[in-house]
């Protein structure tokens, strides 16, 4: 059993996703999340927003994809829980940090814990604990990743 190619400490690429009118809607369609707040300006208003905002299913899947990015496709999810904070609204540039804060090193790979945190303007959208498993012949990379 070898060690990993990182370790607790370790400082994931960040993600930077400018966030759009379109992309928000998009998100909350194909999550089917058709909840009016995520695609009516003017019900999100008459909630006390002053627009539309992203859906939980679209930051989760914005946190997948940054796991996923690192890990490549060898890299398995087990696990995401996850905290809302701010709302993302059109404008907004959402960026995804990571930090591993544990490694487990098994017979199969590693499982992985990292700490992810997606802000934008306003403060921290999103602050969550993933759990991934990277086998053996996996090995996470570590490129800048932009939208």
């Amino acid at each position: 059993m070898t060690a990993p190619p990182f370790a607790v400490g370790d400082v994931l690429p960040e993600l930077v996703i400018p966030l759009d009118r379109t992309l928000i809607v998009a998100t909350a369609i194909a999550s089917q999340d058709f909840e009016d707040v995520h695609h009516d300006p003017a019900a999100a208003q008459g909630r006390g927003t002053p627009d539309i905002f992203m859906s939980i299913n679209a930051t989760n899947g914005f946190i997948d994809r940054f796991l996923t990015d690192w890990t490549g496709p060898g890299g398995r999810i087990r696990s995401v829980s996850l905290r809302l904070g701010v709302p993302n609204f059109p404008g907004d540039i959402m960026t995804i940090r990571g930090e591993i804060t544990s490694v487990d090193v098994a017979v199969d790979g590693a499982v992985v814990t990292i700490r992810v945190v997606g802000s934008n303007g306003r403060g921290d959208h999103v602050t969550a604990t993933a759990v991934v498993l990277l086998p053996t012949e996996s090995r996470a990379t570590a490129t800048v990743v932009t939208s």
